[in-house]
């Protein structure tokens, strides 16, 4: 199936991109001359030690960061350099899973995942709704809607922000560490999940991992180390 992807335009990129934090003399280089494409449907894995750009590199492809040096494109759209409304855009598109969950304390689970499926234009509160519980029922929290953040635990929090990802039908799904808080079974059906969602839907996934237990599932791995992206795996 990725042979036929590739003759697509890519959904994410990538070329000569770098990145700092800090100024003056604590300026540090975070990410160095990355370059990469990811194709429709394919899903690819991320590897590498902590601290090493991982994350950052999700924040600057999902828009959350303005790109400093070298080209970054989303669906056709170069973020180097774009309007804030073209960064909104791209965001509705893509589905983001974080290790913090960003939950909103005061919503219950699925009007949480409702949030995702609110982006969807053209379809009724009703459908909305439905279609959040038809997500955390695919997460396997049916019994879960209800409670709110507190009462969850942090394997059940994750769940509720994987679900609230899917909602809304991306065509980019950037997961970091998404089965870190999850047990075995747990995190082989949340995986097995996203790779359907891919295969069903032509929706990218790039998941950072460090979980050996996950990495059947890629079309294909990378690894970063000190902010640069080396050889694929294999």
């Amino acid at each position: 199936m990725i042979n036929l992807l590739n003759n697509c335009e890519p959904s994410i990129k990538i070329d000569g991109l770098s990145h700092w934090f800090g100024k003056g003399s604590m300026r540090r280089q975070v990410l160095d001359s990355i370059s990469m494409q990811i194709n429709p449907g394919e899903v690819v894995l991320l590897t590498g030690p902590s601290g090493c750009g991982k994350t950052t590199l999700l924040t600057l492809i999902g828009a959350l960061r303005k790109v400093e040096e070298g080209s970054l494109f989303v669906f056709g759209s170069q973020l180097r350099g774009s309007r804030r409304k073209t960064r909104q855009k791209l965001r509705r598109q893509i589905g983001m899973i974080f290790q913090g969950h960003n939950l909103l304390r005061c919503l219950t689970a699925e009007q949480n995942v409702q949030m995702g499926s609110d982006l969807i234009k053209g379809i009724s509160y009703c459908d909305r709704r439905d279609q959040a519980r038809e997500w955390l029922l695919a997460v396997g929290l049916e019994d879960q809607m209800s409670k709110l953040p507190h009462d969850l635990s942090g394997g059940q929090k994750q769940r509720v922000a994987i679900a609230r990802a899917l909602a809304s039908r991306p065509k980019l799904l950037l997961a970091d560490e998404p089965t870190a808080a999850l047990d075995s079974v747990t995190g082989r059906e949340i995986v097995d999940l996203l790779k359907r969602l891919a295969l069903e839907q032509s929706c990218s996934v790039l998941m950072v991992t460090h979980d050996p237990r996950i990495l059947d599932v890629a079309d294909r791995l990378l690894k970063m180390e000190d902010g640069r992206l080396l050889l694929p795996i294999g």
